[in-house]
């Protein structure tokens, strides 16, 4: 059983996602477990260089984590053949840019979402790796999380019989920065930094809708800025110039249709930050992050309209939770595993930037349909 170390250059990993997922709960976690496993029971290591623009934090990152690699010379990083992967986690303004310069030196690209600002930047990106011949992928993480894994298990199940409708509510509150910091970066609320939730979330709907409900055929949408004005990281009070709250609705080809609310300016009185409840013909589940509960249609209770008396239902007692039979690790690992495993061992990946560049291009839809006022269709995308 031998040991295969491969150098993965990380680029923007001193973000908050970057660190905690993609860092110190992927690869770190992939490091302290002796790599990743393959087929014939070697070892694949990942040996990560952390870049950035500034050293200091770079090094006291790297210092924590036992990370014996980092530089703010991306150009020289993408110069050794010893790094074979590039990972970029920056903001997305920077992100098209820097993945070009990695394709062009023949580096397999793994990245976050969205892949570019725009669904004609994410086209060119899939369309060079795939030219350049280098393998490729986008975190897709949400479709990994345990309530999701469990919901996906009821649909393969045929619990549902038909689908008719899913409901997704999405978001918290996101404190404006005066009386209590922000729980996300100012950046997420300009519009010429790459912010909005629109931009940010529907690349997250399209790939849960399109692996688990089916391909996204039409979108309606109304965006809103419900909070006007935010405080940074300075303590200094800027004007918010994108949207911070989407409601869409999409229409999927086999007739389901599913509703999304995704909002940072909302209070949480459901069971999680992300809930998702399907209802079908034979049953209905809600999922959560990590669990999910369901209600087959001989449990349904028979309710009436009645306003003048009350209420004698406990709906929330009347669900049963899916239990948990399989040990689920964190998403982004386990993705990262995968991708790993696709780039040295060639297993399968459909993840790519193809993919990436849907969830461009409906968030590109679900601006023009807020602008427009109206149903947008969703084309087929080619290269």
């Amino acid at each position: 059983m031998a040991q295969h170390k491969i150098g993965i250059i990380m680029n923007g990993v001193t973000g908050r996602m970057g660190t905690n997922q993609h860092l110190i709960r992927s690869i770190k976690a992939i490091r302290e477990q002796g790599g990743v496993t393959l087929k014939n029971d070697d070892t694949l290591m990942p040996d990560p260089i952390l870049i950035g623009r500034n050293e200091k934090k770079l090094k006291a990152l790297a210092d924590a984590h036992g990370i014996e690699r980092y530089s703010t010379d991306l150009e020289a990083a993408l110069a050794d053949d010893y790094n074979e992967i590039y990972f970029d986690s920056q903001t997305t303004v920077r992100r098209a840019e820097s993945i070009k310069q990695a394709i062009a030196a023949g580096k397999h690209i793994y990245c976050e979402k969205p892949t570019a600002t725009n669904l004609e930047g994410s086209i060119e990106l899939a369309r060079l790796a795939n030219e350049a011949g280098v393998k490729n992928g986008v975190v897709q993480d949400k479709l990994f999380l345990p309530g999701l894994l469990k919901l996906k298990r009821l649909i393969d199940s045929g619990f549902f019989g038909e689908i008719l409708s899913v409901r997704m509510e999405f978001g918290y509150w996101v404190f404006e920065g005066d009386w209590q910091e922000a729980q996300r970066p100012s950046w997420n609320y300009r519009k010429e930094d790459g912010g909005g939730i629109i931009v940010d979330m529907f690349a997250h709907w399209r790939y849960v809708i399109d692996n688990l409900f089916g391909n996204v055929k039409a979108v309606s949408c109304i965006g809103a800025t419900h909070i006007p004005e935010r405080v940074d990281e300075n303590g200094e009070t800027y004007k918010a110039t994108a949207d911070d709250a989407a409601y869409g609705t999409f229409e999927l080809e086999n007739g389901v249709i599913v509703q999304a609310n995704s909002s940072w300016a909302v209070r949480v009185n459901r069971d999680d930050l992300l809930t998702i409840q399907v209802d079908g013909t034979e049953g209905s589940a809600v999922a959560g992050l990590r669990d999910c509960k369901v209600q087959h249609r001989v449990n349904t209770p028979k309710p009436t309209w009645n306003p003048d008396i009350e209420n004698p239902f406990d709906f929330q007692a009347q669900w049963q939770e899916v239990p948990t039979n399989d040990v689920f690790d964190n998403g982004f690992k386990v993705q990262w595993e995968l991708f790993l495993k696709h780039v040295f061992a060639d297993e399968a990946f459909p993840w790519d930037l193809l993919e990436g560049a849907k969830g461009t291009q409906l968030s590109d839809l679900g601006l023009k349909s807020w602008e427009e006022r109206r149903w947008v269709d969703v084309p087929e995308i080619k290269l």
